[in-house]
Protein backbone atom coordinates (compact mmCIF):
# COMPACT_ATOMS: atom_id res chain seq x y z
CA UNK A 1 0.00 0.00 0.00
CA UNK A 2 2.72 2.38 0.68
CA UNK A 3 4.04 2.07 -2.60
CA UNK A 4 0.96 2.80 -4.23
CA UNK A 5 0.28 6.48 -2.11
CA UNK A 6 3.67 7.69 -2.57
CA UNK A 7 3.22 7.40 -6.04
CA UNK A 8 -0.12 9.15 -5.39
CA UNK A 9 1.21 11.62 -4.21
CA UNK A 10 4.20 12.43 -6.36
CA UNK A 11 1.50 12.75 -9.38
CA UNK A 12 -0.31 14.93 -7.46
CA UNK A 13 2.69 17.34 -6.41
CA UNK A 14 3.13 17.45 -10.74
CA UNK A 15 -0.41 18.81 -9.95
CA UNK A 16 0.07 20.71 -7.60
CA UNK A 17 3.09 21.99 -10.12
CA UNK A 18 1.33 23.16 -12.75
CA UNK A 19 -1.56 25.01 -10.96
CA UNK A 20 0.63 27.82 -9.58
CA UNK A 21 0.42 30.77 -12.05
CA UNK A 22 -2.14 32.16 -14.15
CA UNK A 23 -4.38 28.56 -13.59
CA UNK A 24 -5.28 29.19 -10.03
CA UNK A 25 -8.35 30.49 -9.12
CA UNK A 26 -8.64 31.39 -5.02
CA UNK A 27 -11.69 31.72 -3.00
CA UNK A 28 -12.72 32.30 0.47
CA UNK A 29 -14.25 29.92 2.79
CA UNK A 30 -14.71 31.63 6.31
CA UNK A 31 -12.92 34.75 5.95
CA UNK A 32 -10.36 36.52 3.26
CA UNK A 33 -7.20 34.43 5.39
CA UNK A 34 -9.02 31.05 5.02
CA UNK A 35 -8.85 30.14 1.15
CA UNK A 36 -9.38 27.36 -0.82
CA UNK A 37 -8.14 27.37 -4.76
CA UNK A 38 -9.15 24.87 -7.80
CA UNK A 39 -6.35 23.13 -7.13
CA UNK A 40 -6.69 21.56 -3.57
CA UNK A 41 -9.99 20.73 -4.63
CA UNK A 42 -8.80 18.86 -8.05
CA UNK A 43 -6.11 17.18 -6.06
CA UNK A 44 -8.26 15.53 -3.73
CA UNK A 45 -10.55 14.36 -6.01
CA UNK A 46 -7.50 12.80 -7.90
CA UNK A 47 -6.15 11.27 -4.84
CA UNK A 48 -9.50 9.95 -4.00
CA UNK A 49 -10.29 8.57 -7.86
CA UNK A 50 -6.66 6.60 -6.89
CA UNK A 51 -8.16 5.10 -3.47
CA UNK A 52 -11.27 4.10 -4.88
CA UNK A 53 -9.77 1.99 -7.21
CA UNK A 54 -7.33 0.81 -5.26
CA UNK A 55 -9.92 -0.46 -2.17
CA UNK A 56 -13.51 0.53 -3.10
CA UNK A 57 -14.35 -0.11 0.28
CA UNK A 58 -11.93 2.77 1.71
CA UNK A 59 -13.74 5.55 3.45
CA UNK A 60 -12.27 8.82 3.25
CA UNK A 61 -11.88 11.65 5.74
CA UNK A 62 -10.71 15.06 3.38
CA UNK A 63 -10.89 18.67 3.95
CA UNK A 64 -12.74 19.55 1.05
CA UNK A 65 -15.49 18.61 -1.27
CA UNK A 66 -17.81 17.64 1.52
CA UNK A 67 -15.66 14.79 2.86
CA UNK A 68 -15.01 16.42 6.55
CA UNK A 69 -17.41 14.53 8.40
CA UNK A 70 -16.28 10.65 8.02
CA UNK A 71 -16.20 8.55 11.32
CA UNK A 72 -12.35 7.53 11.99
CA UNK A 73 -13.37 4.72 13.57
CA UNK A 74 -14.61 1.89 11.22
CA UNK A 75 -13.08 0.54 8.68
CA UNK A 76 -10.52 1.90 6.93
CA UNK A 77 -10.21 5.47 6.26
CA UNK A 78 -7.71 7.66 4.33
CA UNK A 79 -7.35 11.35 6.14
CA UNK A 80 -6.33 13.96 2.66
CA UNK A 81 -4.94 17.21 3.13
CA UNK A 82 -4.41 18.05 -0.85
CA UNK A 83 -2.58 21.18 0.26
CA UNK A 84 -1.82 21.85 3.81
CA UNK A 85 -0.87 25.39 4.32
CA UNK A 86 -3.07 27.09 1.37
CA UNK A 87 -2.58 30.77 2.35
CA UNK A 88 1.22 30.22 1.73
CA UNK A 89 0.78 28.23 -1.37
CA UNK A 90 -1.18 31.13 -2.82
CA UNK A 91 1.27 33.79 -1.03
CA UNK A 92 4.43 32.43 -1.26
CA UNK A 93 4.24 29.55 -3.51
CA UNK A 94 6.06 27.70 -1.14
CA UNK A 95 5.80 26.20 2.36
CA UNK A 96 2.77 24.15 2.04
CA UNK A 97 2.64 19.98 2.08
CA UNK A 98 0.60 17.05 0.91
CA UNK A 99 -0.45 15.16 3.61
CA UNK A 100 -1.90 11.50 3.41
CA UNK A 101 -2.74 9.32 6.75
CA UNK A 102 -4.27 5.46 6.28
CA UNK A 103 -6.19 4.24 9.87
CA UNK A 104 -7.72 0.93 10.11
CA UNK A 105 -10.40 0.47 13.14
CA UNK A 106 -9.74 3.94 14.31
CA UNK A 107 -5.96 2.74 14.50
CA UNK A 108 -3.33 4.77 12.75
CA UNK A 109 -1.46 2.92 10.26
CA UNK A 110 1.33 5.27 7.63
CA UNK A 111 1.92 8.61 7.79
CA UNK A 112 2.71 10.66 4.77
CA UNK A 113 4.13 14.40 4.77
CA UNK A 114 5.24 15.50 1.49
CA UNK A 115 6.86 19.24 1.10
CA UNK A 116 6.19 19.77 -2.78
CA UNK A 117 8.42 22.49 -3.40
CA UNK A 118 11.59 21.14 -1.40
CA UNK A 119 10.80 17.38 -2.69
CA UNK A 120 10.69 15.82 0.83
CA UNK A 121 8.89 13.05 1.71
CA UNK A 122 8.65 11.51 5.44
CA UNK A 123 6.59 8.83 6.00
CA UNK A 124 6.44 5.93 7.96
CA UNK A 125 4.15 4.07 10.97
CA UNK A 126 2.92 0.74 12.50
CA UNK A 127 2.39 -0.70 9.04
CA UNK A 128 6.27 -0.58 8.08
CA UNK A 129 7.39 -0.07 11.79
CA UNK A 130 9.68 2.94 10.92
CA UNK A 131 9.78 6.20 9.80
CA UNK A 132 11.68 7.30 6.49
CA UNK A 133 12.80 10.40 4.88
CA UNK A 134 12.49 9.63 0.84
CA UNK A 135 14.18 6.27 1.23
CA UNK A 136 16.08 6.61 4.17
CA UNK A 137 15.13 5.55 7.15
CA UNK A 138 15.34 7.62 10.33
CA UNK A 139 15.84 7.52 14.11
CA UNK A 140 13.63 9.15 16.66
CA UNK A 141 15.18 12.56 17.26
CA UNK A 142 16.90 13.20 20.83
CA UNK A 143 14.72 13.50 23.80
CA UNK A 144 15.18 17.58 23.80
CA UNK A 145 13.41 19.62 26.67
CA UNK A 146 11.36 22.51 26.09
CA UNK A 147 14.26 24.81 27.35
CA UNK A 148 16.49 23.39 25.12
CA UNK A 149 14.19 23.70 21.78
CA UNK A 150 11.81 25.45 19.20
CA UNK A 151 9.09 24.93 19.24
CA UNK A 152 5.82 25.45 16.45
CA UNK A 153 3.02 27.90 17.47
CA UNK A 154 -0.35 28.79 16.37
CA UNK A 155 0.20 32.65 16.39
CA UNK A 156 -3.26 33.14 17.82
CA UNK A 157 -2.92 30.79 20.60
CA UNK A 158 0.51 32.68 21.85
CA UNK A 159 -0.94 36.16 21.19
CA UNK A 160 -3.92 35.31 23.64
CA UNK A 161 -1.88 33.20 25.81
CA UNK A 162 -4.72 30.30 25.02
CA UNK A 163 -3.67 26.74 26.82
CA UNK A 164 -0.86 28.62 28.11
CA UNK A 165 0.79 28.72 24.70
CA UNK A 166 2.75 31.94 25.39
CA UNK A 167 4.57 30.82 28.94
CA UNK A 168 5.34 27.81 27.38
CA UNK A 169 6.92 29.69 24.06
CA UNK A 170 8.57 32.26 26.86
CA UNK A 171 10.13 29.38 28.52
CA UNK A 172 11.64 27.82 25.06
CA UNK A 173 14.13 29.05 23.22
CA UNK A 174 11.65 30.33 21.04
CA UNK A 175 8.76 29.91 18.90
CA UNK A 176 8.18 29.23 15.50
CA UNK A 177 5.40 30.03 13.29
CA UNK A 178 5.46 28.13 10.02
CA UNK A 179 1.64 28.47 8.72
CA UNK A 180 1.62 24.74 7.35
CA UNK A 181 0.75 22.12 10.28
CA UNK A 182 2.86 19.63 7.64
CA UNK A 183 5.91 21.74 7.69
CA UNK A 184 5.69 21.91 11.91
CA UNK A 185 5.53 17.92 11.98
CA UNK A 186 8.57 18.25 9.49
CA UNK A 187 10.31 20.02 12.06
CA UNK A 188 9.51 17.87 14.98
CA UNK A 189 10.59 14.55 12.67
CA UNK A 190 13.85 16.01 11.86
CA UNK A 191 14.58 17.09 15.21
CA UNK A 192 14.88 21.02 14.94
CA UNK A 193 11.98 21.83 16.80
CA UNK A 194 10.60 19.82 19.95
CA UNK A 195 7.44 20.61 19.59
CA UNK A 196 3.94 21.98 18.05
CA UNK A 197 1.17 23.55 19.66
CA UNK A 198 -1.58 24.90 17.32
CA UNK A 199 -6.07 24.56 16.56
CA UNK A 200 -6.04 21.52 14.00
CA UNK A 201 -8.64 19.97 11.83
CA UNK A 202 -8.04 15.65 11.51
CA UNK A 203 -6.57 15.88 8.24
CA UNK A 204 -3.92 18.54 9.92
CA UNK A 205 -2.62 16.37 12.60
CA UNK A 206 -3.35 12.61 11.14
CA UNK A 207 -0.14 11.76 9.51
CA UNK A 208 2.42 13.43 11.20
CA UNK A 209 0.99 12.40 14.96
CA UNK A 210 1.12 8.39 13.46
CA UNK A 211 4.94 9.43 12.99
CA UNK A 212 5.06 11.16 16.51
CA UNK A 213 4.22 7.88 17.73
CA UNK A 214 6.15 5.41 15.49
CA UNK A 215 9.30 7.58 16.64
CA UNK A 216 8.06 7.43 20.47
CA UNK A 217 6.92 11.18 20.87
CA UNK A 218 3.72 12.05 22.62
CA UNK A 219 0.81 14.28 21.49
CA UNK A 220 -2.78 14.47 22.55
CA UNK A 221 -5.58 17.32 22.89
CA UNK A 222 -7.38 19.88 25.59
CA UNK A 223 -7.07 18.45 29.19
CA UNK A 224 -4.28 15.81 28.08
CA UNK A 225 -7.35 13.67 26.47
CA UNK A 226 -7.06 12.19 23.20
CA UNK A 227 -8.08 13.67 19.65
CA UNK A 228 -11.45 13.43 18.13
CA UNK A 229 -11.16 12.99 14.52
CA UNK A 230 -13.92 15.89 14.87
CA UNK A 231 -13.57 19.55 13.86
CA UNK A 232 -10.96 21.68 14.68
CA UNK A 233 -9.60 21.20 18.24
CA UNK A 234 -6.42 21.85 20.28
CA UNK A 235 -3.11 19.89 19.45
CA UNK A 236 -0.15 20.06 21.60
CA UNK A 237 2.54 16.97 20.33
CA UNK A 238 6.23 17.00 21.42
CA UNK A 239 9.24 15.00 22.77
CA UNK A 240 8.33 13.24 26.47
CA UNK A 241 11.02 15.63 27.74
CA UNK A 242 9.28 18.82 26.36
CA UNK A 243 5.79 17.37 27.47
CA UNK A 244 6.70 17.21 30.94
CA UNK A 245 7.55 20.63 31.02
CA UNK A 246 4.48 21.68 29.37
CA UNK A 247 2.03 19.64 31.41
CA UNK A 248 3.69 21.79 34.75
CA UNK A 249 2.10 24.70 33.42
CA UNK A 250 -1.70 23.20 33.43
CA UNK A 251 -0.90 22.43 37.78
Amino acid sequence: MENEIIQWIYEAASKIRTGLGDALKVDQKNGRTDLVTNVDKEVQDFIVKKINEYDPEALILGEENGQDQTPIDKGRVFVIDPIDGTLNFVMQQENFCIMIAVYEEGVGQLGFIYDVMRDELFWGGPKVGKVFFNKKEIDAPENTSLRAGLIGMNAALYRKNAFHAQEIGLESMGIRVLGCAGLDFIAILKGTQIGYISMLSPWDYAAGMIMMDQLGMVSYGANRQPLTYQGREFFVGATQAAMVEIQAFDQ
